[in-house]
This record gives structure tokens, C-alpha cells and sequence, in this order.
């Protein structure tokens, strides 16, 4: 509901919502709930790597404006991966159908509504039909493993050491089978080889992150662990029309899941923020990244991991790339994380009950201060199809709040049939490449060889004996070479760039 009418209004959004760099048309300004004439509300591609959030209750429209911003997206060439966690972003890949009510839209708007397909590219993380996303335990690195592990620091020294065993042995750690033998190793028949060369480690330390990586296994990190490793440059293609090809990463079975959702994610970002360079603000992003159901991510997350996030968040952009969060309220987003979101398209709120008000509250105070709009009021009152905009323009300032009625998106408002994702998945070059197995000679193999030698040559009454265990690591090895090696190992870690905390430099193959 509008304060007041102001006779200046069209103007006012006409000039703040138009730019003279790229843009894109998400829909038409309205005001006392009606659409004004001519008022098209435009996002400019240039500050859409200062991230964004597309909230709103269920049945609301935030999914449609979603495909119908990703669309837009794909049509000025700039390419995008999408979290598909419901399985309704498929319809991307087929033109949509005209029906009175999209045309009637369309019209008010002045679009000429013309379905459209957009190129698609089918991932998955598990067994669902598409490319398979997947990278290595060294890829991964000491750190980030670390932290999505919750290693104490004597554990994370522990883990880091291990790593660097391994890398001077020459033992490829590509899945968690690999490592699982590395450890069982060093705890076992290569102890005395390993302390030898790295010092004592604690029995308690190596138990529990054994653990921890069983628990990892059971939501289906084994899957994810492994060759051969995707390439985040395939997710920057342009099809032969010059649009950009919009992956959709297909997570329904991920939301019993959620660790392996946030260890994908966490793993993702500071890949790409790792390989892009450092470009600062560019005409239009490189990438856009949508991550539906966002609260997945943080859920379950620690606040370590949640820290880490608000840390990529923060650097990514001058990447060239931006990361759109798309949820239910904006209260899944933690405060530091949506602090750093330039742009919001708010759909409607319902409040039924103490919390949902407050929600509500909290909402409408993350937005500009309006004299068109009562925004407590009015985001309750949104209709399906309608929502608050604002965004950053050009130079960085927040746009004035607009009542939106949302451009309805070209392509189909429903999912593709199997056979339908069946003949996307079948052309596609990514599948033929990533879903080809790749087993190579790596650590599992080497140390199984080399304990059926050791058992074939030492009794085994020898074997058994083994030194006592240590409590930690930190106070027997403090003065040992493993303490240097830790050290060296880190500083290695730190340097393969700004975000050497998340242990994902360059990539550790042979």
C-alpha cells in the first residue's frame, strides 16, 4: 500500500531504474497497486557481482523470478549456475508456453511475450541424470578439509602432516578411500616410518578424524571425492548465439544432506575465486551463481563454515562473479552474509503468527526507506507475481524500494519430462567427459601393496607391536621436524592466495 500518491513517482523510477551500461527488464513499477505506465524496472549487469537475495514465502513467485533473472541473464551472454534443489528449474531448457494471464503481463509491461529455451547443462553431486561434479582430497587441501571435518587444531595438525606424507611420497589422495589407507598406515604398519620422519602422533587424534570421515561418508561424500575433477571453466561457456549456458546442479535427494551441500559449496566458491583473477568491477559479471533453498547452507553449518562463506562473499566480487541467495525468509541469511547482498527482490511475507511478524519486521527494515510505500504493511499485501525491488545502481548507490510487478519468465513455468532431461544429458560433451571413471595408481593401491609386503616379510607377532599413544600432538612434537613441517605446510597453504585459509591452491596432481 502506498503513503501517497506522488504525481512524480514514474518519473522518479524511470530515472532510477535506468542506466547506461547493461541492463536487464525484471518488471514494471506499480504504485497504490496498480502498474504505472512506462515504469520498467531494469537491474544493471554491472553491480550484479555485489551479490543478491530473492526471498519469499511459498507460492509466492520468487522461483519464477528466478528462471525469468537467470533467463535475462543467459540472453546478454552472461552464464550461470543454479542450485536446483527442488527439481522445478529444469523448465529452463524448454521454451514456455503463451496463456492469457502471461500475456496479459507481457502487455501491461510492453514485452512482446516469445517462449524461449535456454542452454542447459544438466550437473549432480550423487546419481542424478548429468555431468558428476567431483573433486580430490588433495584439491581440497589440509585447511578446508579441516574445517568441514571440525578438526581441533591438534587434529588439523595432525591432518595437514598426513597431507604432507603423503605429498612427499608421492601417494595420490583422490578419494576418501585414499586417504582413509594413508591414515590407517601411518597408525599402523608404516609408524614407525612415518614418526621416523615427522615425529609422534597422537592414536586419539587419528580416531577421531577417522570418525569424522566415516560420518562425511554417510551423506555421500564418497561420491563427490574423486576423478575426474570438474573444471570450473566449463561453468563460463556461451553457446553459439552468444547467450550464456545456465548449469543446473540437480540437489533433490540434498536436503537430508546438508554437510555434503555446504562442503560442495564452500569447495566451489574458493575454487572460483581462486582461478578467476582479480578484475574489480567489470560491465557485466563473469558468472552468476543461484543457490535455491539457501538455508541449506547454513543449517547445518558451523560458524566457522558459515565465517568462511561471508569471507568468499566478501572477495569473490572482484572476481567478476555474484552469488544470488534465493529463500524462503531473509532471515535464513546470517546478518554478516546478507549485509553484503546489493540487490533484493522480496516477495510476499505471511505473518500468522509472533515469529512470522517479526520476520516481517526485520524485512522491511533491510530496505531503503520509502515515501511511496508502507513496506511492513505492503509486503504482506504483495500479490503472487509481485515484489519489492532495489538494487545497487552504477556508482555503487542503493536504488529507491519499488512495488514490482515481476516480468514472467520465458521459458517453461514447470519441469522437463525425463525424457526430455534424458536428450539434454545425452548431447552433452560435460557428461561424456566427467562421467567417464577414472581410477588411477593412487595411495589406496600403493599402501595396500606395501603392507601385503611388510605382513609377507614380519612375523606377525612382530607387527603388533606398536609404541604407546600419544595425547596430542601439539605437546610431543612442538620441538620436532613434524612441528617444522606443519609450519611449512601452512605457509604453503597461505600463499596459494588470499584465501590460502581454505587450503585450495593450485591442484596437487601428478
Amino acid at each position: 500500500m502506498a503513503k501517497k500518491a506522488s504525481s512524480d513517482f514514474a518519473e522518479r523510477i524511470k530515472k532510477s531504474y535506468t542506466f547506461s551500461g547493461e541492463s536487464v527488464t525484471v518488471g514494471l513499477a506499480m504504485l497504490d497497486g496498480k502498474p504505472v505506465d512506462g515504469a520498467l524496472v531494469h537491474l544493471p549487469l554491472r553491480t550484479l557481482n555485489r551479490h543478491g537475495l530473492i526471498a519469499g514465502a511459498t507460492g509466492t513467485g520468487k522461483t519464477k523470478s528466478l528462471q525469468a533473472l537467470a533467463g535475462a541473464l543467459s540472453r546478454s551472454g552472461v552464464p550461470c549456475l543454479l542450485m536446483d534443489i527442488k527439481g522445478d528449474l529444469s523448465g529452463l531448457g524448454a521454451a514456455g508456453e503463451t496463456s492469457d494471464g502471461v500475456k496479459k503481463r507481457a502487455d501491461l509491461m510492453g514485452l512482446a511475450f516469445k517462449g524461449e529455451a535456454y542452454p542447459v547443462e544438466f550437473l549432480t553431486l550423487s546419481g542424478e541424470k548429468g555431468a558428476r561434479l567431483r573433486a580430490t582430497v588433495s584439491e581440497f587441501g589440509p585447511v578446508l578439509l579441516g574445517k568441514i571435518l571440525e578438526l581441533n587444531d591438534a587434529q588439523q595438525s595432525l591432518l595437514a602432516v598426513i597431507m604432507k606424507f603423503c605429498d612427499d611420497q608421492g601417494l595420490l589422495l583422490l578419494d576418501l578411500k585414499d586417504f582413509k589407507k594413508a591414515l590407517n598406515f601411518v597408525m599402523n604398519e608404516g609408524k614407525a616410518e612415518f614418526e621416523a620422519e615427522y615425529g609422534k602422533v597422537s592414536t586419539a587424534s587419528a580416531g577421531t578424524i577417522l570418525r569424522k570421515i566415516v560420518a562425511l561418508e554417510e551423506q555421500g561424500a564418497d561420491m563427490f571425492f574423486g576423478e575426474r575433477s570438474f573444471d570450473v571453466d566449463d561453468l563460463m561457456r556461451l553457446d553459439d548465439n552468444g547467450r550464456g549456458v545456465l548449469s543446473v546442479v540437480r540437489l533433490t535427494d540434498m536436503q537430508n544432506r546438508p554437510v555434503l551441500f555446504s562442503t560442495f559449496m564452500l569447495q566451489l566458491l574458493a575454487e572460483v575465486f581462486e582461478k578467476f583473477p582479480e578484475e574489480g568491477d567489470v560491465e557485466r559479471p563473469k558468472l552468476v551463481l543461484f543457490i535455491d533453498e539457501a538455508h541449506l547452507l547454513f543449517n547445518e553449518a558451523s560458524k566457522t563454515l558459515v565465517d568462511q562463506v561471508e569471507t568468499v562473499i566478501k572477495l569473490i566480487r572482484s572476481r567478476g562473479v555474484g552469488v544470488i541467495f534465493c529463500t524462503q525468509s531473509p532471515d535464513d541469511i546470517p546478518a554478516a552474509v546478507l549485509s553484503q547482498l546489493g540487490m533484493k527482490i522480496q516477495h510476499a511475507l505471511r505473518a500468522f503468527t509472533a515469529k512470522d511478524r517479526k520476520a516481517v519486521k526485520t524485512a522491511s527494515e533491510n530496505f531503503p526507506l520509502s515515501d511511496d510505500y508502507e513496506i511492513d504493511r505492503l509486503i504482506t499485501e504483495l500479490g503472487i507475481g509481485e515484489a519489492l525491488v532495489t538494487c545497487l545502481d552504477e556508482k555503487g548507490r542503493p536504488t529507491p524500494l519499488v512495488h514490482t510487478m515481476m516480468a514472467p519468465p520465458l521459458s517453461r513455468m514447470d519441469v522437463l519430462s525425463d525424457n526430455e532431461i534424458d536428450a539434454i544429458v545425452k548431447q552433452s560433451k560435460l557428461a561424456k567427459k566427467y562421467n567417464e571413471v577414472v581410477d588411477r595408481q593412487s595411495a589406496y593401491e600403493i599402501l595396500s601393496k606395501k603392507v601385503e609386503e611388510v605382513e609377507a616379510v614380519q612375523p606377525k607377532s612382530t607387527r603388533s607391536k606398536t609404541a604407546k599413544p600419544e595425547p596430542t600432538v601439539l605437546e610431543k612434537v612442538i620441538e620436532s621436524k613434524m612441528a617444522r613441517d606443519v609450519g611449512r605446510t601452512v605457509v604453503r597453504e597461505l600463499t596459494r592466495g588470499v584465501l590460502g585459509v581454505f587450503g585450495i591452491g593450485g591442484r596437487r596432481r601428478r
